[in-house]
């Protein structure tokens, strides 16, 4: 096998265990995305198993010596001297360079927005946890309880109060 033949099902192979499709999975919600999922992921073994099966194979050596025997040891010579003067020129990734800075800098955003998520999910969280002990004390609470947890409405009502303002 060609070193970049073999590198290429080598990077397949590793790929395609680090996908977590049962996890991936999970967060689908609608039917049609569950189908285009299943596309996805028989596509995506399908490539693979060409790629470990057509790829990972030697290519079987020249038995030089029976083709002598029934051309003639010149023109075989001269076949053999053709193949192996051919050179398959290696694989120069020219893309990667281009685009690894531009992925890492995803990375950073998709690291930042992630954190950013998980506090504001944190912080609602927190919110729904206090709507749902408000809504369990609510039928016993006094309007001094209530405005021991939000100040800033007893200042307001208090302030409407001392100018006079009753709402209309």
């Amino acid at each position: 096998m060609s070193g970049s033949g073999k590198k290429v099902v080598d990077v397949a192979f590793k790929a395609s265990n680090n996908i977590d499709w049962e996890g991936m999975a999970k967060l689908l919600v609608s039917d049609e995305a569950r189908k285009e999922f299943a596309t996805l992921r028989r596509t995506f073994d399908e490539v693979n198993s060409t790629l470990q099966t057509k790829f990972s194979q030697e290519p079987e050596p020249i038995d030089w010596e029976y083709y002598r025997k029934g051309i003639g040891s010149r023109l075989v010579d001269m076949y053999k001297e053709a193949y192996e003067s051919v050179e398959i020129p290696k694989f120069v990734d020219t893309v990667t360079p281009q685009y690894k800075p531009k992925f890492d800098a995803l990375l950073v955003e998709l690291k930042e927005a992630e954190e950013e998520s998980l506090k504001e999910s944190e912080r609602l969280e927190k919110e729904i946890a206090e709507v749902q002990e408000l809504k369990q004390k609510i039928s016993t609470m006094t309007a001094d309880e209530y405005f021991e947890k939000h100040p800033e409405l007893k200042k307001k009502f208090d302030d409407e109060i001392r100018n006079d303002y009753w709402g209309y």
